[in-house]
Formats: C-alpha cells, structure tokens, sequence
C-alpha cells in the first residue's frame, strides 16, 4: 500500500516539474521566439503554401473564430464519409465492416471536440486505416484547435490595445509540429520499449494458458495512443481503452500515459504567465487548480484504496482495495489518480471502469467534469477558468466599489453576459439532457427496450450512468459509466448534440470576451486597480467556481451519487 501511494506522489510531481520548462518553451514557441524547434520550419512553410495560408496575416477574433469552425467544419465531412466506407478501403486485415450513419455521425461529432466519446469497440469497430487517418488526424487537429485558441487569448491579454488576436492556422500548425508531434515521438517510443504493438498485421492467434485458441487484436497502437493522452482526447485503440495490457503494458507505461494527459495543461497555465508577463497571475491559476485536483486525488485514492464496506461484511479481505474493475498489475491507488487526471482534464480514457468505483469516487469524476475549469483539455480549460475570472472580477469589483478590470481592460456588461451564458450552459445541457433521458426511461420503456434496454443499474446508480453521460459529452470528456447502452439511435444523436453545444459555443464566447477586451483602450494599474493576481483573488475565483458550478448540481447528485453511498 505505501508503495502504491509512492507511485501516486511520484506521478504528481513529476507533472508539476516537468509542466513549468514545458510552459515557457510553449510560450517561446507562441511568442515567435528562438526555440530548438526551430528545424521544423521548412516543413511549415511546405504546409502553408499548400494550404494557400499567409501566416503573417493577422486576424481580428471574427476572423479567427470563422477558420476555427470551417476547419472544423471540414473534417466532420471527411470523417463521415471514411467512416461509413471503411470496410471497403485498404489496412482492413480484420475485414471490419463500416459503421452505420448514426454511430458514424457520434463518432466524427465526438473526436471533432475533443471528447472522443466511443460508443463502439475501438479494435472490431474501426479500420487500421480510419483509426490512422480519422481518430489519429482529429486526435492531432482538435488539440491544437484548442491551443490555438488560448493562444488567440494570451495574445489578446499581452497586448495593451489591439484589434487582431495572431492567426489562427499559424498557432494551429506550430502547435502540431512544434509541441504535440515531439511530444508524441517520445511517448510512442516509450510505449513501444514497453510492449505496446506497432503494425500492421491483423489479428495473432495465441494459445492461453487453458490450452485454448485465441485470436488477440493488434495494429498500429503506439502511433496512436501518445496523441489520444498528450492531446486529451482520450479514445481508446482498444475498447478497454488504458486498462488493455497491449494498450498500457506495465506500471511504467501507466506512468508515462498519466504524466501525458495532464503535462500539456498544467503547462498551458505557466505558458500564459511567460506570454504575458504576468508569471504571478499564472501562479494563482495555477495553485487554485491544483489544490482543487490534490482534493480530488485524496478522496478518490482514500476510497478505492480503502475497500468496499458491503465486501467487507461478507468477510472477504481487501488488502489491494476495492478491485472491481481495477487491474491487478496497476493496483487502486493508481487507478484512482488516473480517475481524477483523466476528468478534471478533457481526455476521458480509463485504465479501470469508472463504473466500478465507489459512489464518491464517481460524484468526485462527474464533479471534476461538471465543474469544468481545473485544468481541462489542452487550451480549453484554462478558457474555461478565464470564463470564471470574467465574473469573478464584475462581482469583486461591484463588491469593493471599484471598476471592475482584468489586466487594464474594463470589464463591462457585454462581456459579463457572455461570460454568464458561457457558464450556464453547461450545466443547463447536462441537467435538461439528463432530465430527458430520466422522463423517457420512466414514461416510455416499450421505446427504451426497443433500443436494448439502456441500463444494466436501476435505481441510484442507474440515475448516476445517464448523468454520467451527458456529463462527459458536455466536458468533452469522453469516459463513461459503461452499464449504459449507448449505441443506440438516441444515445448517439442526443450525445451528438450535446458535445455540439458544449464545445463551440463556449470556444465562440471565450474568444469573443478576449476580442472584445483586447480592442479596449488599456488603462494602467493604480492604486485603486483591483490586483487579480493575488491569493485572496484565486480564493474569490475558486468561491465563484464552486457557487455556480458545483452547487448546481447538488439535487442530482443528493439522488445519485451521495444516495448510493449513503445505502452502502
């Protein structure tokens, strides 16, 4: 057991430290300034002259927001259309068939966000080509979508009076080729010293220990999985995503892939103080979000380590904790962590079954995702943090009678409405989504056994897996509680809505306040400016966080989660 809690010390600090040098090369990569990456830019200037890019032209927030949903826009297409004929294009060695429009249209709306929510079997339920060239391509596109986008923002924030915010396929390419491709070469090389297959063979048949045949999937996995973790997307090559032991072989390889999904956000925030020059202001983002993240750590790991008390009424030891769903060769407490680094991020993979984790474990994942702001996926979360500090700032300074600023900028009642509806919405979709699926449960049941039934769990937790959804769709999470059925014609279209909603429109107002912001005439700090940068600033933020979107979610979690544990 001391071991096991070493391990999980070990994984945060090696984050922490290794996050901040990350931060300032990233912030040197954005800032157009002298880096070792800099042998990458013939490549770039390949790309731009194909693509018929200027990557000096400057664009006003209008502009960026518009090429960040054509882009987008773009790619759905290219994965519908690869998705639906994969079974008759080539590196199908497995013959797998194409996937019907419904689950194709999830399945492209879901790796174009960045939630990479699965509701299919990735090795039976995809192509060696469509797993390259679909999941792999998004995996690379939505990650530097989101980066380029903060970096639209840090540029906003660091100049004093501007009307354009930098271009957005220049930030979108350097963010590829310059921070998410090494990375990726690195992890892919660990992984494969580790055991994690690369190729492009079909199926081995193995004889188990039974005596027995088996046919054991393989493919091009370590290509695949560094992107699916450094990009926090999350979706898996293989079904059981990071409990797989192709996928994660060893406590090692579990290491390197926890380290990947959180390196990139904790670094995003030391990258905004280095930008901007404000390091002190990146320190108070910092800490609040990290304090948030080691609450969440201890509760989860203290839980699962701890065991299940109805197990222990039947007499039955558990010396490793509670096991259900865990894997012996990683253990609890590093399948705990794992729960809380794969949800206060947007990347959503396993490597244990959220569903098998005590009751407030999973109130712990849901909140992490409900909340939405510690850390997050790679650029948005902080967005999403920048959306609270926009109200944090109004109330702070309605509260102390001053004009309410952010770095020089008046903070007026445009911006503070689109920071309102900004963080509304997510739990206004979670929670009538979820309501809706409840209703029809409920008033319905010839239609929901017409699509198999839906829940494997009634009652309490029955509740905690539709909420659990609509969650992960909204947090372009990803993860699940895998007693639901969701390959179903609702699941798929209502989820697909869902992540619609809950990832432009918030990208579309974030940006927006940024713009709005940057074209405002800067106003120097005085002795009556209201510091943002301070402790009792980040404790404000961190209240108003908590008041808006934790609080929101009580009722159903009072009926859930908290009701579960209380029955056990």
């Amino acid at each position: 057991m001391n071991t096991e809690i070493l391990g999980v010390v070990v994984q945060i600090a090696l984050m922490v430290i290794l996050a901040y040098p990350l931060g300032k090369y990233i912030a040197k990569v954005y800032r157009g300034e002298k880096t070792w990456s800099d042998f990458m830019a013939p490549i770039e200037r390949v790309i731009y002259k194909v693509c018929g890019i200027d990557p000096n032209e400057e664009m006003n927030w209008k502009q960026f927001l518009k090429a960040l949903l054509i882009l987008n826009a773009f790619w759905f297409f290219w994965g519908m259309v690869l998705l639906v004929s994969q079974g008759w294009l080539p590196l199908n060695p497995d013959g797998n068939g194409p996937q019907t429009p419904d689950q194709a249209f999830n399945t492209c709306i879901s790796f174009m966000v960045n939630c990479n929510l699965q509701h299919y079997s990735g090795e039976s339920g995809l192509t060696y080509f469509t797993q390259l060239f679909v999941i792999m391509l998004f995996q690379f596109i939505t990650a530097a979508t989101g980066m380029a986008a903060m970096a639209g923002i840090m540029k906003s924030i660091a100049a004093k009076t501007t009307k354009t915010i930098g271009n957005f396929w220049q930030f979108l390419v350097i963010s590829c080729t310059r921070i998410l491709l090494p990375l990726s070469l690195i992890v892919g090389f660990i992984l494969i010293l580790q055991g994690t297959p690369m190729g492009f063979d079909g199926k081995m048949k193995v004889t188990t220990l039974e005596g027995q045949e088996q046919m054991v999937s393989q493919g091009p996995t370590a290509a695949i999985v560094p992107i699916k973790q450094l990009g926090t997307n999350g979706g898996g090559y293989f079904g059981v995503n990071s409990s797989h032991p192709l996928e994660n072989p060893t406590y090692l390889s579990n290491m390197v892939e926890c380290w990947s999904i959180l390196i990139i956000p904790m670094a995003m925030v030391f990258a905004l103080g280095f930008y901007t020059r404000r390091k002190k202001l990146a320190y108070s983002i910092f800490g609040v979000m990290l304090f948030a993240f080691l609450v969440g750590v201890c509760i989860n790991v203290s839980q699962e380590m701890g065991g299940n008390p109805r197990i222990d009424e039947l007499g039955i030891a558990q010396d490793n904790g509670a096991m259900e769903g865990k894997e012996v060769r990683l253990g609890a407490g590093a399948t705990a962590l794992w729960s809380i680094v794969t949800t206060v991020t947007s990347n959503g993979s396993v490597n244990g079954m959220h569903d098998s984790t005590m009751p407030l474990s999973g109130m712990m994942e849901m909140l992490n995702m409900q909340i939405n702001t510690w850390f997050g996926g790679v650029g948005v979360g902080w967005m999403n943090y920048y959306t609270f500090i926009i109200i944090a700032v109004f109330i702070s300074g309605l509260m102390v009678g001053r004009t309410p600023e952010f770095l020089g900028k008046k903070v007026e009642a445009r911006e503070m409405k689109i920071a309102t509806i900004v963080a509304l919405l997510h739990p206004f979709v979670i929670l009538v989504f979820t309501a809706i699926s409840s209703y029809i449960y409920v008033h319905h049941p010839d239609f929901v056994e017409s699509e198999g039934g839906w829940l494997n769990n009634l009652g309490f937790h029955g509740l905690s897996e539709q909420l659990y959804e609509y969650t992960s769709c909204a947090a372009n999470n990803g993860s699940g509680f895998e007693g639901l059925g969701d390959n179903t014609y609702f699941w798929n279209w209502t989820c697909g809505i869902v992540l619609i909603l809950s990832r432009f429109l918030p990208i579309i107002g974030q940006v927006a306040i940024a713009g709005l912001l940057a074209q405002k005439k800067f106003i120097p700090e005085s002795a009556g400016t209201l510091k943002t940068d301070t402790l009792t600033f980040g404790v404000m933020t961190f209240v108003v966080i908590f008041i808006i979107a934790a609080l929101s979610f009580f009722p159903v979690h009072a009926l859930s989660t908290i009701a579960e544990h209380l029955s056990l």
